[in-house]
């Protein structure tokens, strides 16, 4: 394979940065060569912190949130309301929710949202799991933490509906989220206000 870079390495390299979300040629040739002109141990520790990550962290058999061990820290922490339950759509809203300090209770990650118009459904989503953990724990209250988006407030309706059976509380976030914003984009004061000030469903 001919090179652009002269350097088939240089070029792999390329090649495999390019392919991370946000990354293109241009930043990923500035990575690289970054990484060139550091020490060997550097580029080293960074490999070696990539790879460890992708063959060591999982995700929690109960909330589905990323985990080194079979249940993850939060899950397992006695500390917390284990009868409410915020439901989100992926790893990065747990991180940024618990960056509010404002919820104290568990997690359930979707994996996504229902958006038919990408081919996901409510099998492609951790929503039996939802369903099953709310009669199986004794779940008092169930928060929808999802953007306030078409395909969030879908996948709302959707849980709403899928939970009417069951006795448990449904809430969602306050409407201080702008609509049609990702949840990962709010300010920790605004989204800590929004999920103290959480309003039922209907």
């Amino acid at each position: 394979m001919e090179s652009r870079f002269n350097s088939q390495l240089l070029e792999r390299a390329v090649s495999e940065l390019s392919k991370l979300p946000g990354i293109g040629r241009k930043t990923a040739l500035r990575l690289a060569l970054h990484l060139l002109r550091k020490d060997p141990e550097e580029a080293h520790d960074l490999g070696e912190a990539i790879i460890s990550m992708r063959d060591n962290i999982s995700y929690c058999h109960r909330c589905h949130n990323i985990s080194e061990e079979e249940t993850c820290p939060i899950c397992g922490d006695s500390r917390r309301d284990q009868k409410c339950i915020c439901v989100v759509e992926n790893v990065r809203d747990v991180i940024t929710i618990e960056a509010t300090h404002q919820f104290h209770g568990l997690y359930h990650v979707l994996g996504g949202l229902i958006s038919p118009l990408d081919g996901i459904g409510p099998s492609d989503l951790e929503i039996q799991s939802l369903v099953d953990r709310v009669s199986q724990e004794g779940i008092e209250e169930v928060i929808l933490a999802l953007s306030p988006t078409i395909e969030g407030d879908t996948t709302n309706f959707y849980i709403f509906r899928k939970l009417s059976d069951q006795d448990v509380k449904v809430t969602v976030l306050a409407r201080g989220l702008s609509v049609g914003n990702e949840l990962e984009y709010a300010d920790e004061l605004t989204l800590g206000k929004s999920i103290q000030n959480r309003i039922p469903f209907t």
